[in-house]
């Protein structure tokens, strides 16, 4: 089969087009032949390995290989179709249209993967395309988890930091639903985009400080790794709370003490990525509550390009690749 493969950590031009062997799926494994996978800020840092968070360097290079990747293919989240199930497999039949996770896994680069039937995998939304369905899961999945630990009520003022990206922007369409006035922060050029999902209130972080407005709020979720602290926990309400997306160390620690100190509080776990919150995020899917923002999709031969343009952060959505297009240049 054909895949995105790459063997050195480095620019996006270490990503080529290679041949591997099809996998065959082991008995409570199903085969995806997959037609779209995200091109995530996660599988840029992978491939460079560079991190915007420092502290899990260390982990990481270890799982993933420290003089060069160990395993070939990037792309954790996907849609795409079963074409084969293992003997013990009962939730899937061949020919079931699906979407999730492949977990640290990954290996949805390539035309084939083999995922276990217990992923976080399930039916794809009936409305939408492959490539929408493929820009679902990452940016949803934390965006419901963390949306769902702020414990929004009717009427909450939420501000949604770096909310143009994949999580960000389901960040705002969640919030919208369960009632919340949103505030979103991000540079200029994404303000129409935020705005037509939902976002009441824009700031442009190269104009304006949102921590200078003199504005507070209920929820503060931060998707941005160097932002300020202080300035975050400052904007809240006496009882406010503050979710980190990507927590340094110094901020957990300072977490500890915001909680003795103080009436706010600060969550910073990861999302699971369960399967029964892809189960909600179809629903809300097909319910039309919340839908993904596609910014481009490439053919499988300009991932370099893909990765450039996720790295750039001047995205208007989710980079998607398509890949079903391995001819296409």
């Amino acid at each position: 089969m054909k895949a995105i493969g790459y063997r050195n950590y480095g620019l996006p031009e270490v990503l080529h087009v290679c041949e591997l062997d099809k996998p065959i799926p082991r008995a409570d494994e199903i085969l995806v032949e997959i037609h779209a996978a995200e091109a995530t800020k996660a599988d840029c840092e992978l491939r460079s390995f560079q991190f915007a968070v420092k502290w899990f360097w260390l982990p990481l290079r270890l799982a993933m290989g420290i003089r060069r990747p160990r395993r070939p293919l990037l792309g954790g989240y996907f849609a795409g179709k079963v074409v084969q199930v293992g003997e013990q497999v009962e939730r899937f039949q061949v020919g079931d249209e699906v979407f999730g996770s492949a977990g640290l896994r990954m290996g949805a680069y390539g035309e084939y993967a083999c995922y276990p039937a217990s992923y976080s995998i399930a039916a794809k939304p009936t409305n939408l395309s492959f490539e929408q369905a493929a820009a679902v899961p990452l940016g949803a999945f934390n965006a419901l988890h963390f949306m769902r630990k702020a414990k929004i009520q009717p009427g909450a003022r939420v501000l949604v930091n770096g909310a143009g990206g994949s999580i960000g922007s389901f960040a705002v369409q969640i919030a919208k639903g369960m009632g919340a006035e949103v505030t979103a922060v991000d540079i200029g050029i994404k303000e129409e985009m935020l705005r037509s999902i939902g976002a009441d209130h824009f700031f442009d972080y190269t104009k304006e400080d949102f921590s200078s407005a003199g504005r507070t709020y209920d929820v503060v979720f931060d998707m941005v790794a160097g932002s300020s602290y202080s300035k975050c926990i400052g904007v809240l309400n006496s009882k406010g709370r503050y979710l980190m997306g990507n927590p340094r160390v110094s901020g957990m620690i300072r977490s500890l003490f915001t909680g003795w100190l103080t009436q706010k509080s600060v969550h910073f776990a990861f999302a699971g990525e369960t399967l029964q919150e892809l189960l909600d995020l179809k629903q809300m899917l097909e319910a039309g509550e919340i839908r993904p923002l596609l910014d481009r999709v490439y053919p499988p031969s300009q991932a370099a390009q893909a990765h450039r343009r996720v790295e750039a952060e001047e995205r208007l959505g989710i980079v998607v690749l398509n890949m079903r297009q391995f001819s296409t240049p």
